[in-house]
């Protein structure tokens, strides 16, 4: 199984301004960098098109969080994956991200308006537990959305912005033990912020935490190349067996495998 989890809008350093033994527990088991790039605008739809499609806003034209059809469709990850045979699931609290993926392409889908309090993902992450452990699927996307929810409401590396993060954290535990021992695992943010928004081109916005685990990445490495959000999708593929599409243009993070 593959699963590729979302913890919008963490920034890097807040990682370590806080309590975050789980996040810091798989840096010291897999492969990492804390300088991977968002896109521009760096904002969550246009962020998470780029990704699931390897493809930049200047390619596919979603520059805000309203969804819009492509003008040049291409396929993107789980469209890929489905023509491979292979099962995937997302479980998330942000309704925009049904548009990740074509209908009839995934095979489970989850989502649930969340309370604006600090249980904001408690029930899509005891949704995601539920689905990890089922054993059902090759790929699953689980999003926890209340971090940048706290950085837009008490703003970014505030106490409440860090103390969301921590929760998160305590979740993302659970979820790690939940995860079949040949899991391969991505954990990355689609960008940071910086006051109370972000969508700028500025470090605090543009810089984001990618870490990734399994059976076949090296451990405790740090990722050398410079990584965009639009290299992960190539880099989900190459787990999960499968050959990138053409048009994507992003690359796999191949320097972090084992050969």
């Amino acid at each position: 199984m593959v699963v590729f989890v979302m913890i919008d809008g963490m920034r890097p350093d807040a990682m370590t301004a806080t309590p975050c033994p789980n996040l810091q527990a798989l840096i010291a088991r897999g492969a990492s960098t804390m300088q991977a790039q968002s896109v521009m605008p760096s904002i969550t739809l246009p962020c998470h098109t780029s990704l699931f499609h390897s493809v930049p806003p200047t390619r596919h034209g979603i520059t805000s969080n309203y969804f819009i059809p492509m003008a040049r469709p291409l396929p993107g990850l789980i469209e890929v994956a489905r023509a491979a045979g292979k099962k995937s699931a997302f479980v998330h609290n942000w309704e925009p991200l049904r548009d990740m993926a074509r209908p009839e392409q995934l095979s489970y889908a989850w989502c649930h308006e969340p309370p604006l309090d600090p249980s904001y993902d408690d029930e899509m992450h005891a949704e995601a537990l539920r689905v990890v452990k089922s054993n059902r699927y090759d790929f699953v996307f689980v999003y926890y959305g209340s971090v940048d929810t706290a950085g837009h409401a008490y703003g970014w590396m505030e106490p409440g912005y860090l103390g969301q993060l921590s929760h998160v954290d305590s979740l993302f535990g659970e979820l790690l033990a939940a995860l079949p021992s040949d899991t391969h695992l991505i954990v990355q943010a689609d960008h940071g912020g910086h006051d109370r928004t972000h969508g700028t081109d500025m470090p605090e916005d543009m810089n984001i935490p990618w870490i990734a685990v399994g059976p076949t990445v090296k451990q405790g490495y740090t990722i050398q190349r410079a990584i965009s959000l639009i290299d992960t999708t190539p880099t989900l593929a190459r787990m999960l067996g499968i050959a990138p599409h053409e048009e994507w243009e992003g690359t796999c993070v191949d320097e972090m495998f084992v050969d």
